[in-house]
Protein backbone atom coordinates (compact mmCIF):
# COMPACT_ATOMS: atom_id res chain seq x y z
CA UNK A 1 0.00 0.00 0.00
CA UNK A 2 1.22 3.32 -0.68
CA UNK A 3 1.38 6.31 1.41
CA UNK A 4 -1.14 9.65 0.87
CA UNK A 5 0.05 10.79 -2.66
CA UNK A 6 2.00 14.19 -2.91
CA UNK A 7 0.74 14.65 -6.77
CA UNK A 8 -3.28 15.44 -6.32
CA UNK A 9 -4.96 17.58 -4.81
CA UNK A 10 -5.69 18.07 -1.35
CA UNK A 11 -9.09 16.87 -0.30
CA UNK A 12 -10.87 20.48 0.10
CA UNK A 13 -14.14 20.88 -1.32
CA UNK A 14 -16.53 24.00 -2.20
CA UNK A 15 -19.22 24.95 -0.03
CA UNK A 16 -17.32 25.79 3.20
CA UNK A 17 -18.33 29.38 3.60
CA UNK A 18 -18.31 28.87 7.21
CA UNK A 19 -14.61 28.36 7.34
CA UNK A 20 -14.24 31.41 4.67
CA UNK A 21 -16.49 33.98 7.17
CA UNK A 22 -14.10 33.23 9.69
CA UNK A 23 -11.03 33.60 7.68
CA UNK A 24 -12.03 36.89 6.59
CA UNK A 25 -13.78 37.92 9.20
CA UNK A 26 -17.26 38.54 6.59
CA UNK A 27 -20.15 37.03 8.41
CA UNK A 28 -21.46 34.35 7.00
CA UNK A 29 -24.93 35.48 5.48
CA UNK A 30 -22.78 38.16 3.39
CA UNK A 31 -20.61 35.58 1.09
CA UNK A 32 -21.36 35.28 -2.58
CA UNK A 33 -20.76 31.38 -2.68
CA UNK A 34 -20.16 30.74 -6.07
CA UNK A 35 -17.50 27.71 -4.87
CA UNK A 36 -19.58 24.85 -5.87
CA UNK A 37 -20.59 23.92 -9.07
CA UNK A 38 -24.22 22.86 -8.13
CA UNK A 39 -27.58 24.62 -10.19
CA UNK A 40 -28.46 27.50 -8.08
CA UNK A 41 -31.92 27.62 -9.70
CA UNK A 42 -32.91 23.90 -8.16
CA UNK A 43 -35.81 21.46 -8.56
CA UNK A 44 -38.48 22.46 -6.85
CA UNK A 45 -39.75 19.28 -5.18
CA UNK A 46 -42.83 18.68 -4.53
CA UNK A 47 -44.67 18.71 -0.57
CA UNK A 48 -43.39 15.24 0.85
CA UNK A 49 -45.88 12.76 1.97
CA UNK A 50 -46.55 11.98 5.71
CA UNK A 51 -45.50 8.52 5.12
CA UNK A 52 -41.98 9.39 3.34
CA UNK A 53 -40.87 10.51 7.32
CA UNK A 54 -42.49 7.99 9.00
CA UNK A 55 -41.56 4.60 7.38
CA UNK A 56 -38.64 2.91 6.35
CA UNK A 57 -37.24 3.22 2.95
CA UNK A 58 -39.10 0.74 0.68
CA UNK A 59 -36.86 -0.88 -1.80
CA UNK A 60 -39.64 -1.46 -3.82
CA UNK A 61 -41.42 1.59 -4.59
CA UNK A 62 -39.68 1.11 -8.57
CA UNK A 63 -37.11 4.07 -7.25
CA UNK A 64 -34.40 2.18 -9.27
CA UNK A 65 -36.50 1.83 -12.38
CA UNK A 66 -37.04 5.56 -12.19
CA UNK A 67 -33.11 6.64 -11.88
CA UNK A 68 -32.74 3.76 -15.15
CA UNK A 69 -35.39 5.45 -17.22
CA UNK A 70 -34.07 8.87 -16.69
CA UNK A 71 -30.61 7.70 -17.07
CA UNK A 72 -30.81 5.35 -19.67
CA UNK A 73 -29.87 2.51 -18.28
CA UNK A 74 -30.68 -1.26 -19.14
CA UNK A 75 -32.83 -1.90 -16.31
CA UNK A 76 -33.49 -1.56 -12.95
CA UNK A 77 -31.12 -4.52 -11.89
CA UNK A 78 -27.90 -2.33 -12.99
CA UNK A 79 -28.92 0.69 -10.72
CA UNK A 80 -27.92 0.99 -7.36
CA UNK A 81 -29.31 3.88 -5.55
CA UNK A 82 -27.05 4.70 -2.66
CA UNK A 83 -26.50 7.63 -0.38
CA UNK A 84 -24.59 10.05 -2.44
CA UNK A 85 -21.87 9.43 -4.66
CA UNK A 86 -19.11 9.52 -2.06
CA UNK A 87 -20.57 6.66 -0.61
CA UNK A 88 -19.69 4.43 -3.23
CA UNK A 89 -16.10 6.37 -3.95
CA UNK A 90 -15.20 4.98 -0.41
CA UNK A 91 -16.78 1.59 -0.42
CA UNK A 92 -15.97 0.69 -4.12
CA UNK A 93 -12.22 0.73 -4.39
CA UNK A 94 -12.26 -2.37 -2.14
CA UNK A 95 -14.82 -4.62 -4.17
CA UNK A 96 -11.94 -4.34 -6.52
CA UNK A 97 -9.12 -6.03 -7.06
CA UNK A 98 -5.78 -4.44 -5.69
CA UNK A 99 -3.71 -2.75 -8.83
CA UNK A 100 -2.53 0.38 -10.18
CA UNK A 101 -5.34 2.76 -11.00
CA UNK A 102 -4.98 5.78 -13.17
CA UNK A 103 -6.65 8.95 -11.73
CA UNK A 104 -5.64 12.32 -13.43
CA UNK A 105 -3.61 14.80 -10.85
CA UNK A 106 -6.46 17.27 -10.85
CA UNK A 107 -9.83 16.05 -10.82
CA UNK A 108 -12.37 15.07 -8.03
CA UNK A 109 -10.38 14.81 -4.97
CA UNK A 110 -11.62 12.26 -2.57
CA UNK A 111 -10.97 8.99 -5.76
CA UNK A 112 -7.37 8.95 -4.92
CA UNK A 113 -7.36 8.87 -1.10
CA UNK A 114 -9.90 6.13 -0.98
CA UNK A 115 -8.47 4.22 -3.71
CA UNK A 116 -5.04 4.29 -1.80
CA UNK A 117 -6.75 3.52 1.86
CA UNK A 118 -7.85 -0.05 -0.05
CA UNK A 119 -4.41 -0.76 -0.99
CA UNK A 120 -4.49 0.30 -4.30
CA UNK A 121 -1.28 2.20 -6.84
CA UNK A 122 -2.59 5.37 -7.44
CA UNK A 123 -0.95 7.13 -10.71
CA UNK A 124 -1.40 10.35 -12.75
CA UNK A 125 -3.48 9.32 -15.50
CA UNK A 126 -2.95 11.38 -18.92
CA UNK A 127 -6.11 11.88 -20.85
CA UNK A 128 -4.70 12.12 -24.11
CA UNK A 129 -3.45 8.78 -23.83
CA UNK A 130 -5.79 6.75 -26.86
CA UNK A 131 -3.47 3.26 -25.39
CA UNK A 132 -3.06 3.04 -21.85
CA UNK A 133 0.08 2.35 -20.08
CA UNK A 134 0.15 -1.94 -19.64
CA UNK A 135 0.60 -1.42 -15.84
CA UNK A 136 -2.89 -0.14 -15.33
CA UNK A 137 -5.67 -2.09 -14.02
CA UNK A 138 -8.10 0.09 -13.26
CA UNK A 139 -9.02 3.94 -14.41
CA UNK A 140 -11.10 6.75 -13.02
CA UNK A 141 -12.54 9.69 -14.73
CA UNK A 142 -14.90 12.37 -13.85
CA UNK A 143 -16.81 13.22 -17.55
CA UNK A 144 -17.25 15.88 -17.93
CA UNK A 145 -14.44 16.63 -15.31
CA UNK A 146 -13.99 18.91 -11.67
CA UNK A 147 -12.63 20.95 -12.26
CA UNK A 148 -11.08 21.53 -15.62
CA UNK A 149 -14.38 20.99 -17.85
CA UNK A 150 -12.68 18.12 -20.08
CA UNK A 151 -14.64 16.12 -21.81
CA UNK A 152 -14.11 12.55 -23.22
CA UNK A 153 -15.38 11.06 -25.87
CA UNK A 154 -18.16 8.07 -25.06
CA UNK A 155 -16.01 6.32 -27.97
CA UNK A 156 -12.67 7.10 -26.36
CA UNK A 157 -13.78 6.08 -22.97
CA UNK A 158 -15.54 2.57 -24.69
CA UNK A 159 -11.92 2.04 -26.25
CA UNK A 160 -10.55 2.99 -23.06
CA UNK A 161 -12.83 0.03 -20.66
CA UNK A 162 -11.97 -2.70 -23.51
CA UNK A 163 -8.60 -2.24 -22.79
CA UNK A 164 -8.79 -2.42 -19.39
CA UNK A 165 -11.67 -5.49 -19.51
CA UNK A 166 -9.17 -7.70 -21.06
CA UNK A 167 -6.78 -7.45 -18.51
CA UNK A 168 -9.52 -8.25 -15.78
CA UNK A 169 -9.95 -4.26 -14.69
CA UNK A 170 -12.73 -1.31 -14.33
CA UNK A 171 -12.98 1.84 -15.68
CA UNK A 172 -15.13 4.18 -13.25
CA UNK A 173 -16.59 6.86 -15.02
CA UNK A 174 -18.43 9.63 -12.36
CA UNK A 175 -20.69 11.44 -14.31
CA UNK A 176 -21.70 14.55 -12.03
CA UNK A 177 -22.30 17.09 -14.45
CA UNK A 178 -23.58 14.71 -17.25
CA UNK A 179 -26.50 16.01 -16.85
CA UNK A 180 -26.79 18.97 -19.03
CA UNK A 181 -24.81 16.73 -22.05
CA UNK A 182 -26.90 13.28 -21.24
CA UNK A 183 -26.46 11.70 -24.64
CA UNK A 184 -22.39 11.48 -23.74
CA UNK A 185 -23.55 9.46 -20.53
CA UNK A 186 -21.84 5.82 -21.06
CA UNK A 187 -25.41 4.78 -18.77
CA UNK A 188 -26.90 2.85 -21.47
CA UNK A 189 -23.37 0.60 -21.58
CA UNK A 190 -23.49 -0.26 -17.73
CA UNK A 191 -24.70 -3.87 -18.85
CA UNK A 192 -20.73 -4.43 -19.44
CA UNK A 193 -18.78 -6.43 -17.22
CA UNK A 194 -15.43 -4.14 -16.02
CA UNK A 195 -17.83 -0.58 -16.30
CA UNK A 196 -19.05 1.29 -13.60
CA UNK A 197 -20.35 4.87 -13.91
CA UNK A 198 -21.59 6.86 -10.91
CA UNK A 199 -24.46 9.62 -11.28
CA UNK A 200 -25.86 12.19 -8.91
CA UNK A 201 -28.86 14.09 -9.30
CA UNK A 202 -27.25 16.75 -6.77
CA UNK A 203 -25.84 19.30 -9.14
CA UNK A 204 -27.93 19.49 -12.01
CA UNK A 205 -30.79 19.03 -10.23
CA UNK A 206 -29.68 21.47 -7.32
CA UNK A 207 -30.33 18.48 -4.56
CA UNK A 208 -26.94 17.94 -3.32
CA UNK A 209 -28.47 18.55 0.40
CA UNK A 210 -30.83 15.52 -0.11
CA UNK A 211 -27.46 12.65 -0.31
CA UNK A 212 -28.33 10.83 -2.95
CA UNK A 213 -26.73 9.07 -5.70
CA UNK A 214 -26.58 6.15 -7.77
CA UNK A 215 -24.01 3.32 -8.94
CA UNK A 216 -24.96 1.77 -12.66
CA UNK A 217 -23.03 -1.02 -13.29
CA UNK A 218 -23.04 -4.97 -13.91
CA UNK A 219 -25.76 -6.88 -10.74
CA UNK A 220 -23.50 -8.39 -9.23
CA UNK A 221 -21.12 -5.87 -8.06
CA UNK A 222 -24.08 -4.11 -7.67
CA UNK A 223 -24.89 -6.98 -4.78
CA UNK A 224 -21.70 -6.89 -3.54
CA UNK A 225 -21.94 -2.72 -3.03
CA UNK A 226 -25.26 -3.16 -1.18
CA UNK A 227 -23.94 -5.95 1.35
CA UNK A 228 -21.14 -3.22 1.67
CA UNK A 229 -23.71 -0.24 2.01
CA UNK A 230 -26.32 -2.21 3.77
CA UNK A 231 -30.28 -1.56 4.23
CA UNK A 232 -32.19 2.14 3.99
CA UNK A 233 -29.21 4.05 2.34
CA UNK A 234 -31.72 6.58 0.59
CA UNK A 235 -33.85 8.06 3.31
CA UNK A 236 -37.74 8.47 1.96
CA UNK A 237 -38.37 12.21 1.43
CA UNK A 238 -35.13 11.98 -0.75
CA UNK A 239 -36.78 9.20 -3.33
CA UNK A 240 -39.67 11.00 -3.01
CA UNK A 241 -37.68 14.17 -4.20
CA UNK A 242 -35.50 12.73 -6.64
CA UNK A 243 -38.26 10.12 -8.38
CA UNK A 244 -40.13 13.89 -8.91
CA UNK A 245 -37.06 15.62 -10.23
CA UNK A 246 -36.41 12.38 -12.85
CA UNK A 247 -39.86 12.55 -14.05
CA UNK A 248 -40.35 16.14 -14.50
CA UNK A 249 -38.93 16.36 -18.55
CA UNK A 250 -40.32 19.60 -19.44
CA UNK A 251 -38.53 21.36 -16.23
CA UNK A 252 -35.61 19.41 -17.54
CA UNK A 253 -35.53 20.67 -20.98
CA UNK A 254 -35.98 24.52 -19.55
CA UNK A 255 -33.22 24.25 -17.24
CA UNK A 256 -30.73 22.92 -19.52
CA UNK A 257 -31.35 25.61 -22.01
CA UNK A 258 -31.64 28.13 -19.06
CA UNK A 259 -27.94 27.17 -17.57
CA UNK A 260 -26.34 27.13 -21.20
CA UNK A 261 -27.03 31.02 -21.36
CA UNK A 262 -25.81 31.48 -17.79
CA UNK A 263 -22.99 29.55 -18.53
CA UNK A 264 -22.45 31.45 -21.59
CA UNK A 265 -22.51 34.89 -19.69
CA UNK A 266 -20.28 33.66 -17.16
CA UNK A 267 -17.29 32.81 -19.41
CA UNK A 268 -18.09 35.97 -21.66
CA UNK A 269 -17.54 37.90 -17.89
CA UNK A 270 -14.93 36.45 -17.62
CA UNK A 271 -13.12 36.43 -20.41
CA UNK A 272 -13.97 40.14 -20.95
CA UNK A 273 -11.04 40.34 -18.17
CA UNK A 274 -8.53 38.68 -20.48
CA UNK A 275 -9.16 34.99 -18.28
CA UNK A 276 -8.73 31.86 -20.59
CA UNK A 277 -11.62 29.54 -19.46
CA UNK A 278 -12.96 26.33 -19.91
CA UNK A 279 -16.67 25.98 -18.51
CA UNK A 280 -19.64 23.54 -18.36
CA UNK A 281 -23.27 24.55 -18.25
CA UNK A 282 -22.47 24.58 -14.30
CA UNK A 283 -19.28 25.96 -14.12
CA UNK A 284 -16.28 27.46 -15.58
CA UNK A 285 -12.73 27.26 -14.49
CA UNK A 286 -9.48 29.23 -15.42
CA UNK A 287 -5.92 28.25 -14.55
CA UNK A 288 -4.53 31.78 -15.48
CA UNK A 289 -1.56 33.20 -13.73
CA UNK A 290 -3.58 35.56 -12.12
CA UNK A 291 -6.15 32.87 -10.75
CA UNK A 292 -5.14 32.33 -6.80
CA UNK A 293 -4.47 36.17 -6.49
CA UNK A 294 -7.98 36.77 -7.58
CA UNK A 295 -9.58 33.83 -6.02
CA UNK A 296 -7.64 36.13 -2.58
CA UNK A 297 -9.10 39.46 -4.00
CA UNK A 298 -12.72 37.99 -4.39
CA UNK A 299 -12.37 36.27 -0.84
CA UNK A 300 -11.30 39.75 0.91
CA UNK A 301 -14.57 41.23 -1.08
CA UNK A 302 -17.06 38.27 0.27
CA UNK A 303 -16.69 36.34 -2.60
CA UNK A 304 -16.28 32.88 -2.33
CA UNK A 305 -14.52 30.95 -5.43
CA UNK A 306 -12.97 27.34 -5.36
CA UNK A 307 -9.43 27.81 -5.34
CA UNK A 308 -7.54 24.36 -6.27
CA UNK A 309 -4.02 24.84 -4.67
CA UNK A 310 -1.66 22.71 -6.63
CA UNK A 311 -2.69 24.00 -9.33
CA UNK A 312 -3.30 27.62 -8.93
CA UNK A 313 -6.40 27.35 -10.62
CA UNK A 314 -9.74 28.68 -9.59
CA UNK A 315 -13.80 27.22 -10.58
CA UNK A 316 -16.10 29.76 -10.79
CA UNK A 317 -20.44 28.73 -10.13
CA UNK A 318 -23.11 30.34 -11.18
CA UNK A 319 -24.90 33.35 -9.66
CA UNK A 320 -28.15 32.66 -8.47
CA UNK A 321 -30.04 35.73 -9.54
CA UNK A 322 -29.39 39.22 -11.31
CA UNK A 323 -28.45 40.93 -7.38
CA UNK A 324 -25.73 38.00 -7.50
CA UNK A 325 -25.06 39.09 -11.14
CA UNK A 326 -24.78 42.74 -10.81
CA UNK A 327 -22.31 42.34 -7.16
CA UNK A 328 -20.28 39.28 -8.86
CA UNK A 329 -19.72 41.88 -11.86
CA UNK A 330 -18.79 44.39 -9.75
CA UNK A 331 -16.75 42.55 -6.98
CA UNK A 332 -14.72 40.54 -9.71
CA UNK A 333 -13.86 44.41 -11.63
CA UNK A 334 -12.54 45.31 -8.42
CA UNK A 335 -10.93 42.15 -7.76
CA UNK A 336 -9.07 42.28 -11.18
CA UNK A 337 -7.90 45.90 -10.61
CA UNK A 338 -6.34 44.67 -7.27
CA UNK A 339 -4.29 41.92 -8.98
CA UNK A 340 -3.27 43.83 -11.83
CA UNK A 341 -1.81 46.74 -9.06
CA UNK A 342 -0.28 44.44 -7.07
CA UNK A 343 2.22 42.92 -10.13
CA UNK A 344 5.18 44.23 -9.23
CA UNK A 345 6.77 46.81 -12.73
CA UNK A 346 9.50 45.28 -14.52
Amino acid sequence: MTGPSTTFDAMVHGGNLHEAAERYGIPHAQWLDLSTGINPHGYPVPPVPADAWRRLPDEGDGFAACAARYYGAPDATHVLPVAGSQAAIRALPSLLRSAQVGIAPLTYSEYAPAFERAGHEVVPLDVSWETLPDTLTHVVIVNPNNPTAEHLSAGKLLHWHAQLRARGGTLLVDEAFADTMPSASLAANSDRDGLIVLRSPGKFFGLAGVRAGFVLGAPTLLSALRRTLGAWTVSGPARHAVSAAFQDTLWQQQMRMRLDGESARLVKLLRAHGFVTRSTPLFAWTDDARAAALHEALAQRGVWTRLFMASGSVRFGLPAGDVEWTRFEARLREAVAQCVSNVPAR
